[in-house]
């Protein structure tokens, strides 16, 4: 009877260090942060994603994600950012300049990695973009530092305009006055006179357009924003329907019948941020990783949108493209 017990005793004593050794390790948890809504983001989530997974992290297998929207709303900012904070995440990231100050704002531990259209200095996030300093790192767009450059190409298809609408998110205060700034001197530059139109809701896209058709406006520019990006399926067919000769800030507005777009690939942005996300996990401090700015500028053009609108485009433009679409 006492040997049968110490045999028995001996195969527990075995078996719990291995029992011990399977139990699984609590992956490490991720914050993400958008001033988006979820389904006109699915794209740049999945890039975002990607970026992970080149770097060796898969949603659901080694890291977990917890998503936070705040779907245009950009006083919600700072209470999703707090939400976050409870859910003991590892690392943020911050999608737009909004999403960013307001995760600046709720930590100076835990690390957050932005995608921001504005110089990131500027807006107080980093001490330089070779040394950021502090927990932040990101990735830097320049999406409204393009503003004047924008312009000019909306005036190089349409060179017979005279009177362009800007068409801006005042929510979205950072980058509306950035871009009203730009495009202001810009459009002097240019001999060209410029009208700001505002909308945070689509009822108020709605009002512009019919202000836009009212005024008889020669052209649009819409400001890079996250909710112009949510409703880029409304601005796009009211500026077919009225026949308004129209540039944005991402290549998915000309995908979609858009006239035109210029600017960095946001995607390409995301998925960046995804792999700086990565580097963190595996032990990076964010001071260490210098603020990648984009360096590649898509333009591309919807032929047929502009044979509809009756525009001729410029060889120059053509010769310039990185994507005609036919």
């Amino acid at each position: 009877m006492i040997r049968r017990e110490f045999i028995t005793l001996l195969g527990g004593a075995a078996v719990w260090p291995v029992a011990a050794r399977a139990q699984p390790v609590a992956m490490p948890v991720v914050g993400y942060l958008s001033g988006h809504l979820p389904g006109p983001s699915a794209r740049l989530t999945a890039a975002f994603r990607q970026g992970l997974k080149d770097s060796g992290y898969v949603e659901g297998e080694n890291v977990t994600i917890i998503y936070r929207w705040a779907e245009g709303q950009w006083d919600r900012g700072p209470v999703l950012a707090n939400e976050l904070l409870h859910q003991r995440v590892a690392v943020i990231a911050a999608f737009g300049n909004s999403a960013a100050l307001a995760a600046k704002a709720v930590t100076t531990t835990i690390p957050i990695v932005f995608s921001s259209g504005e110089d990131p200095v500027t807006l107080g996030l980093v001490a330089s973009l070779a040394q950021p300093g502090g927990n932040l790192t990101g990735i830097n767009t320049f999406s409204t530092e393009v503003a004047a450059k924008r312009l000019g190409l909306l005036r190089e298809m349409v060179p017979a305009a005279a009177r362009v609408a800007v068409l801006v998110s005042p929510s979205s205060a950072v980058t509306s006055e950035s871009t009203v700034r730009d495009t202001s001197a810009g459009a002097r530059a240019m001999g060209l006179q410029v009208q700001v139109l505002n909308a945070d809701t689509s009822h108020e896209i709605d009002a512009a357009f019919a202000r836009l058709a009212r005024e008889r406006f020669d052209a649009l520019y819409v400001d890079s924003t996250p909710f112009f990006d949510s409703r880029r399926a409304q601005l796009v067919n009211l500026a077919s329907r009225l026949a308004v000769p129209a540039i944005y800030f991402d290549r998915v507005f000309a995908e979609i019948g858009g006239l035109m777009s210029y600017g960095a690939s946001i995607a390409d942005a995301y998925r960046q941020v995804g792999v700086y996300t990565a580097r963190i996990l595996k032990g990076t401090k964010p001071a260490d990783l210098p603020v990648v700015q984009s360096s590649k500028f898509e333009l591309v053009i919807n032929h047929q949108t502009a044979r509809m609108l009756g525009l001729t485009v410029p060889p120059t433009l053509i010769a310039t493209a990185d994507e005609v679409i036919e």
